[in-house]
């Protein structure tokens, strides 16, 4: 099993940082050159909850693709993820991200859980953990730079 934990303060107000965090379509941006295309599929809005389900596809530079399904709890400050189909090469991969006030912005917590599928023998568990970690911290500095800088024009 794998297990992930990464932060960053990202300096603007909670609703830039959430709305644009979650931006499904902005995640070619956002995350550098990890995707090529960020389709939204659905989209549900639990009525009088405010809780919104997204269902969408990403695909990679490869050209290989998968859908995931995304539930925003913004009033509760979390999101939560997993990946759908296929799930190749996991058993299972979940996400949940966390947004905190502090007194320097909000902090920006990505915490992902998952398992390898055992006929996926390319890399081990702990191999996807270290290139996991990387590309987090990484892209949550784009994160960073993006809606630092949207928050500043907004002023």
């Amino acid at each position: 099993m794998g297990h992930t934990v990464n932060s960053i303060v990202i300096n603007a107000p909670y609703e830039l940082v959430f709305e644009v965090s979650n931006k499904i379509e902005r995640w070619t941006e956002l995350f550098g050159k990890e995707y090529a295309s960020a389709d939204v599929l659905e989209r549900k809005d639990s009525k009088g909850t405010g809780n919104i389900e997204i269902t969408f596809r990403l695909t990679d530079e490869d050209g290989k693709s998968w859908v995931s399904k995304r539930w925003l709890y913004k009033d509760l400050k979390f999101a939560y993820a997993q990946r759908w189909d296929p799930l190749f090469p996991f058993k299972y991969m979940k996400i949940v991200w966390f947004y905190t006030e502090t007194p320097d912005g909000i902090k920006m917590t990505w915490i992902q859980d998952f398992d390898m599928d055992p006929k996926f023998t390319k890399f081990t568990a702990e191999q996807i953990e270290g290139f996991i970690n990387k590309h987090s911290q990484d892209n949550m500095k784009i994160f960073k730079k993006v809606i630092e800088a949207e928050s500043l024009a907004a002023k």
